[in-house]
């Protein structure tokens, strides 16, 4: 049986939710899909959230590839938007990320030009929020790609695997 992620990590402590507090973060309401499909799906212990993209207010918080239209720093920045809005997602779907076992995996999509080898220097801007948020049951998998576009222009696209508590 999987265990809760509230161990302690850092200056936080105790509960995700204790945590994201603790960061001053206030969670968006779960972004709604824009089309034929769902924000996530559960199957057993595990938690599919479908892909996020820097939404905030209801606006990109930038729009074009990073490395040309958009800023490293910028880009890194919308990388922990679209984490962000994954904790909506997730927090919604299982009613607190106190019922969170484990970050599995984040796919992590950069728009950019061919010759940009940061993506990884991108998608940390939403590893280290799994981490601050989830301690040590935040440390997960993720791929890096890079890509010729993504939705509505965004720089960043990023999917969540999530173990949830049985």
């Amino acid at each position: 049986m999987s265990q809760p992620a509230s161990e302690t990590i850092g200056s936080g402590t105790g509960t995700p939710e204790r945590r994201l507090v603790e960061l001053g973060i206030t969670l968006p309401a779960a972004p709604k899909p824009v089309a034929a499909y769902v924000p996530a799906v559960r199957s057993g212990a595990l938690l599919f959230v479908a892909g996020q993209i820097p939404m905030r207010e209801g606006r990109l918080l930038h729009q074009g590839r990073v490395g040309v239209e958009v800023s490293i720093e910028d880009g890194i920045a919308c990388a922990r938007q679209c984490a962000i809005n994954g904790l909506a997602v997730i927090r919604e779907a299982l009613g607190s990320l106190d019922s969170v076992a484990r970050v599995v995996r984040l796919g992590v999509f950069v728009a950019c030009d061919a010759g940009f080898h940061d993506q990884p220097r991108i998608a940390n801007g939403a590893s280290q929020l799994m981490l601050d948020v989830f301690g040590e049951a935040g440390r997960h998998a993720r791929a890096a790609v890079g890509t010729n576009d993504l939705p509505l222009g965004a720089p960043v696209e990023i999917e969540f695997t999530i173990e949830a508590i049985a």
